[in-house]
């Protein structure tokens, strides 16, 4: 009923084409993690990946690639739990782009998306 945005069709979609894999884990008080989150249901982190050449050979720095899949304008919040200590937006050649850094906030990277957007981040990590 509703809306695909309402009836959540993209996540389904996510969930049978990459269904999650049960890891046993290693002590069994071990607390819930996570690396990333966004705010919206509108924004789908598509990848994670270490940042390649285009990144200035930063072996310390992660690429994070995100697309708005609802048709619509949208403000979210991309946190983190990695020791993130500069952030900036790239092109999909993972190149920094002008006067694309980020502030890093409490509540995470605020990004901005216009309808069916993709926005690549390049993360650099602290050591």
């Amino acid at each position: 009923a509703g809306s695909f945005q309402e009836a959540g069709v993209i996540q389904q979609a996510y969930n049978l084409n990459f269904p999650l894999h049960v890891v046993p884990a290693s002590c069994t008080q071990c607390p819930a993690w996570s690396a990333f989150s966004v705010s919206s249901p509108a924004i789908v982190l598509e990848t994670v990946k270490q940042a390649g050449a285009g990144a200035e050979d930063r072996p310390e720095a992660v690429v994070v690639r995100l697309y708005e899949a609802h048709g619509s304008t949208v403000t979210a919040w991309l946190q983190t739990s990695l020791p993130v200590k500069e952030a900036m937006l790239c092109d999909l050649l993972e190149r920094p782009a002008a006067q694309g850094h980020l502030p890093l906030e409490q509540r995470g990277l605020r990004l901005s998306f216009t309808p069916f957007h993709v926005l690549s981040v390049l993360l650099v990590l602290s050591r």
